[in-house]
């Protein structure tokens, strides 16, 4: 395979076998933060997850994936894509793939990516656009499932408030299912958010356990709408729940004094996405 004139220089194809191999300990590597920041990528499981990736236009560095994926068309054309963007391909044995993956039972194809992210002052919210503020977020599981909510529903992206737990961590992008390629994420400090927040020029709302409000009784159908969710254990600081405009309630009848971070971001997202969300008319089969 030859690179055109002025393409992407072409990547490389290697059989990899042992666990000592120096590419392989860079990819293990990923699986700590420390290293995703020094080498600004990260790790993703999956033959689906990589095409969807490629597809949406992230940058491939390598592609890893095992013997048994040889001769499988998919796996055979996403090789291919990466090595015609200058990646590097790896087929590897299942114990280095297990090793990289750290799971016994490791999918046949991991992508590794360059990370990608957006700068809050580029957000610029449109009418009908959503938005979620996630505080202080420390569970992979949670962060995940929200970033695949806000997919689900067709809100806008995630803004990382202060200290939380990172996007591209390994559990993280399991959690998303794919969405961590196709949500905009966006990182900044509690004092920056804030001064983002003051030019924000929809309805702002957080769930607090002080709310007064009705989550259901909002109209949120008119501009842009910022949702802001607290930290798992402490809820919104006094600092950010004033940055709101209303603070809401989700009504509960049961023991439970409070609802998982993701179970209440997803309720909270789809009702204020309520009127977009539509069902396609089922096929009448006979």
């Amino acid at each position: 395979m030859t690179a055109h004139d002025g393409a992407r220089p072409v990547g490389q194809v290697k059989e990899v076998t042992s666990l000592a191999n120096p590419l392989v300990k860079d990819i293990k590597a990923l699986a700590l933060k420390k290293f995703r920041d020094q080498q600004n990528a990260f790790m993703a499981e999956g033959l689906k997850l990589v095409i969807d990736a490629l597809d949406l236009g992230w940058s491939i560095r390598t592609l890893v994936f095992a013997k048994a994926g040889r001769g499988n068309a998919a796996v055979e054309k996403a090789a291919a894509r990466t090595v015609a963007a200058g990646g590097t391909v790896l087929e590897v044995s299942e114990k280095v793939l297990a090793a990289i993956t750290r799971r016994e039972n490791p999918q046949m194809v991991v992508g590794v990516f360059a990370q990608q992210t957006v700068q809050l002052r580029d957000i610029r919210a449109r009418d009908g656009d959503v938005w979620v503020a996630l505080d202080r977020v420390r569970d992979p599981g949670n962060l995940g499932t929200v970033i695949r909510t806000v997919d689900a529903v067709g809100a806008k992206g995630v803004i990382l408030v202060g200290d939380t737990t990172d996007p591209f961590s390994l559990e993280t992008v399991r959690a998303t299912m794919g969405s961590v390629f196709a949500v905009p994420v966006a990182r900044a400090t509690e004092q920056a958010f804030l001064a983002w927040r003051r030019d924000f020029s929809g309805l702002v709302v957080g769930t607090h356990l002080k709310g007064a409000v009705d989550y259901r009784s909002v109209d949120f159908s008119r501009g842009p709408v910022l949702l802001l969710m607290g930290n798992e254990q402490q809820g919104l600081p006094d600092s950010l729940a004033e940055s709101c405009d209303r603070l809401l309630r989700i009504p509960q009848a049961g023991r439970a004094d409070s609802l998982n971070l993701a179970v209440a971001t997803g309720v909270m997202l789809f009702e204020i996405r309520r009127g977009a969300l539509k069902l396609e008319p089922a096929n009448d089969i006979r």
